[in-house]
């Protein structure tokens, strides 16, 4: 029996150590060393020298670190909150009883398929000064040209907009709720003359606010994290308008090789996106309701 029991275990072992190994080498091992050259100067080529807090320090005094977080605060206060009702009201229109259903669902899913970077290449001719299609969009109502990804007033303003090219993926999950919410609840407040705006915030955004409440955190996690359309469109301008704060850890650590002062930034990212996920799902507790009760 023990001898089974061993073999057993051996097996189990063996199975999962492709992933075990991977994990350790590729996640765990990483982690760790970032933790470790957040409190030290490494360059890579020369060997980490321990310097405790000081990067820490460097960083509050650093103006572009103030300035990356400005940045970075401004997209996640317009993007998320726009990309949510967008997302939102796309699932209620496609929640209807329209032809077609199947047709604009993939439609409207299929951009969110394509890489970021090829949607950054896409929207950078889209905004092109001269040739770009947004400009001559805007021709048609006698708007005169305006420099979108050149102009610090509006540099931030077309990420922002490059950003719904994926509101396909909150679209979907949207739908998921809409359709799970009981029919049941609706018709009685029909019945009862809830119109479809009452009907709504009464009836279906409670049944469907654990799915809003997931697509906040997501959307605000992921809007901390904005990179690949700063580095490819913008490279972090003009004037730093688009300075993100992933895009200066990207700079200090492969274009100034500091890899601790850069390790120390990105902790601190990782403690802010604890913070403010405990922050809302605290406060959740006021909008978001479950079957089985309060969370």
């Amino acid at each position: 029996m023990a001898a089974s029991r061993v073999r057993e275990t051996r097996a189990f072992y063996s199975f999962i150590s492709p992933w075990l190994i991977g994990f350790l080498v590729l996640t765990l091992y990483p982690i760790g060393s970032s933790l470790y050259y957040s409190f030290t100067d490494y360059d890579v080529i020369h060997n980490p020298v321990w310097v405790g807090f000081g990067n820490f320090k460097e960083l509050f005094q650093d103006e572009q670190f103030w300035n990356s977080i400005r940045v970075t605060l401004k997209y996640t206060f317009i993007s998320v909150p726009l990309t949510l009702i967008l997302s939102l009201l796309l699932a209620i229109l496609i929640n209807q009883k329209v032809l077609f259903k199947g047709f604009f669902r993939t439609a409207i899913y299929f951009p969110s398929m394509i890489s970021g970077v090829a949607m950054s290449l896409l929207f950078f001719w889209v905004f092109n000064p001269q040739a770009g299609l947004f400009n001559y969009v805007l021709s048609w109502f006698g708007v005169d040209p305006i420099a979108w990804l050149l102009d610090a007033r509006y540099a931030m303003w077309a990420l922002i907009i490059m950003s719904f090219w994926g509101l396909g993926t909150g679209m979907l999950i949207f739908l998921a709720g809409l359709q799970g919410v009981p029919q049941s609840l609706i018709e009685a407040a029909r019945l009862d003359g809830a119109g479809p705006l009452r009907t709504f915030w009464a009836v279906t955004f409670p049944m469907i606010s654990p799915v809003f409440l997931f697509q906040l955190i997501i959307g605000i996690i992921d809007s901390f994290q904005v990179f690949t359309q700063a580095y490819t469109v913008t490279q972090g301008g003009p004037s730093y308008s688009t300075w993100f704060y992933v895009y200066n850890i990207y700079i200090n650590a492969f274009k100034n090789f500091r890899y601790g002062y850069a390790s120390a930034m990105a902790w601190l990212l990782l403690v802010a996106v604890m913070l403010v996920t405990y922050g809302i799902m605290k406060f959740s507790n006021r909008f978001v309701y479950y079957e089985g009760g309060k969370n």
